[in-house]
């Protein structure tokens, strides 16, 4: 079974397991406000990083599913113009794992192409004429009852379909583990969870960079349809303000991102349970969904983060945020021991620099300067509430 650490430069191999103070427990490399002077109290931590518990461990619960609505791609047109920005290569052959085709008409159109298709659905009353479909096309379609966007629960005790692990669902497909230098054998297609979206996006990123669920078979390209609201929070910089946010900076830090089409809601259909269909509610016709692409970066593991230590680079970001308008100066005496006018210098920004006006590439800087400083043992601080959080 490929590990978090395969596939990286042989320094950050050696150095996710042994450098001191990086990757340690606490008090050695962190510490809690109690344990440190009181100017320098309040924040950050360096806790010791826990991998996500294995099935069969922990709580003996049933983790129950609850059915919710879902968007489906009902219009021919839609589907065709979507397999033409996916397939410009036509690669033959060309593997898609999508994400709850429901009637099938992107599945098709996919299929017709000369794609493969995994079909991960997780309303039984579509599971039959997808079948149906794949033995009509040429039996290229495989059919999972399985909800994509609910693999791999945090804290979930006995799983039951169609909530699964990503192992088990790619055991079963055959398809194994690649290095995150090797790319990844199928390309994921779908439309974000009506109710959810904000949650699944942030599920993608802890499992993009700590490399685990579907990201442990490689740098998974995901196309998905998302709200015109949440696309432009996703790309936002330092010039959109009032939009950019913490998963702004983590989303572009990760991967390429592209808006490869735009169609509006009236497009889709929203079903409940059982495919049924949903009363339409008027303000849908509105609004817009982005097909937007997110395309893992093979170098985001090339310097300093590792899917070792990048729950602490979330949480440094996230308690950026929290105070968005204040100045960066005055934060780093909540996230760091380090001198922080050392820190300013190393960066090259003016003292008076805010959060906001920040760039992905600015925090990355940050949190090198701070991971990799010699300046004593302790790189972070955090505080006791925090703790919960970062689990």
């Amino acid at each position: 079974m490929w590990v978090p650490w395969a596939g990286l430069p042989p320094r950050l191999t050696l150095s996710a397991l042994t450098v001191p103070g990086r990757f340690c427990t606490l008090r050695s490399g962190a510490a809690r406000r109690k344990d440190v002077p009181a100017g320098h109290r309040r924040a950050l931590s360096d806790f010791q990083p826990k991998l996500v518990p294995c099935v069969g461990f922990g709580k003996s619960r049933v983790y129950k599913h609850n059915s919710e609505p879902k968007r489906y791609i009902t219009n021919p047109r839609v589907a065709e113009n979507l397999v033409r920005i996916l397939r410009r290569k036509r690669k033959s052959g060309q593997l898609f794992l999508e994400c709850n085709p429901g009637p099938g008409f992107l599945t098709r159109a996919l299929l017709e192409s000369g794609a493969r298709v995994i079909a991960c659905e997780s309303d039984k009353a579509f599971i039959p004429q997808l079948e149906d479909l794949g033995q009509k096309l040429g039996g290229k379609l495989k059919v999972v009852y399985c909800d994509f966007f609910k693999l791999d629960p945090r804290g979930h005790g006995a799983l039951t379909p169609p909530i699964m692990t990503a192992e088990t669902l790619f055991r079963n497909l055959g398809i194994g583990p690649n290095p995150w230098s090797k790319g990844a054998a199928f390309k994921v297609v779908g439309v974000l969870p009506t109710r959810n979206e904000r949650n699944t996006l942030w599920k993608l990123l802890h499992d993009l960079y700590s490399c685990t669920s579907i990201y442990e078979y490689g740098r998974v390209e995901v196309n998905m349809f998302v709200t015109e609201k949440e696309c432009r929070k996703i790309m936002a910089n330092p010039q959109n303000p009032n939009l950019y946010q913490a998963l702004s900076v983590l989303c572009q830090l990760a991967c390429g991102i592209k808006v490869l089409h735009t169609e509006p809601c009236s497009s889709f259909r929203t079903f409940i349970q059982n495919g049924q269909l949903e009363k339409k509610q008027h303000r849908e016709s509105e609004q817009n969904l982005c097909f937007i692409q997110l395309s893992p970066h093979r170098n985001l593991f090339a310097r300093t983060l590792t899917p070792f230590n990048y729950d602490v680079f979330f949480h440094m970001v996230r308690q950026c945020f929290m105070k968005r308008n204040a100045m960066l100066i005055d934060h780093l005496r909540s996230l760091s021991p380090i001198d922080a006018l050392h820190i300013m210098n190393q960066m090259r920004k003016k003292h008076s620099m805010k959060i906001v006006d920040m760039y992905p590439e600015d925090f990355q800087r940050l949190f090198e300067i701070i991971e990799c400083s010699k300046d004593g043992a302790c790189r972070w601080l955090y505080d006791d509430f925090m703790e919960d959080t970062l689990t």
